[in-house]
């Protein structure tokens, strides 16, 4: 099985400063919420529903959907992510069980979720296709007879083609000045998997004082899973799911491509 301490590691150090990847993650949060929510009442009924996050992060979507009524469940591979969401639930009034653990292995109720979240390009992480099949079966044991399947992707079609060295820097302003974020990418020789290099600079100094133009870099680094649209889908198929659907973010108002699928029904 794939080695995730790095990924692990990534993410502790990451979790403090996360919300800085979005120019507002409180708006984010609004926003993916009613995405998702808008998803789930228009294929599950018009009613609030007991969902697992498996790959919560700081909780920019578990929090989302517990803002529209859900009762979620996040975890996180990463013990400080996890901890970061559950705090930020409860100072928002929110009640969001949270607990480290890692998707491959199964740590809710069989069949006790009507729903199941894998979003923000977490399944990228797992660099084998034994490891994807694993997480996916875990994701279907966790749903109820016909529950939902929710997992967004970046979307890595063109991306594949193009093989870009870095992405687009994202500024985040903040009372101590601008956070600038971006990341390196280094591709395998398969073309398919890349070490990624994640850098913020942080102002190291008061904004109005000397050294204001000086930065502190902070440096993270993992490997990350370019797969297709149809690699995904297949790897879902195989994992027993039907009726599986893309949709994308014209469409969804969700910041990434958005697979839909099924778990299956008895007997089926």
């Amino acid at each position: 099985m794939t080695d995730l301490r790095t990924v692990r590691t990534f993410y502790d150090e990451l979790a403090d400063d996360y919300h800085f990847l979005y120019g507002d993650w409180d708006a984010s949060v609004q926003r993916q919420g009613v995405a998702l929510d808008r998803i789930l009442r228009a294929e599950l009924g018009d009613q609030p529903r007991q969902i697992w996050d498996c790959a919560c992060g700081i909780g920019t979507q578990a929090i989302g959907l517990a803002t529209q009524g859900h009762q979620v469940v996040g975890t996180d591979l990463s013990p400080s992510a996890a901890a970061r969401a559950g705090a930020e639930a409860r100072s928002r009034g929110l009640t969001l069980p949270t607990a480290a653990a890692d998707m491959r292995h199964l740590p809710v109720t069989p069949g006790g979720f009507d729903a199941v979240v894998c979003a923000d390009n977490a399944l990228a992480h797992l660099l084998s296709r034994d490891d994807i099949a694993s997480a996916l079966r875990t994701m279907r044991t966790a749903l109820r007879e016909d529950g939902l399947l929710l997992l967004s992707m970046r979307g890595y079609d063109q991306i594949r083609t193009d093989h870009p060295s870095a992405t687009p820097p994202q500024v985040a302003h903040t009372a101590r000045g601008r956070i600038i974020s971006f990341q390196l990418w280094h591709w395998h020789e398969d073309g398919e998997r890349y070490d990624l290099e994640h850098i913020q600079l942080h102002p190291a100094a008061d904004p109005n004082g000397p050294g204001a133009e000086d930065w502190t870099v902070r440096t993270r680094r993992t490997t990350s899973w370019a797969l297709t649209r149809d690699e995904v889908a297949a790897a879902v198929a195989d994992a027993g799911f039907r009726d599986i659907t893309w949709r994308l973010p014209e469409d969804t108002g969700f910041f990434q491509p958005l697979l839909v699928a099924r778990a299956p029904r008895n007997g089926g």
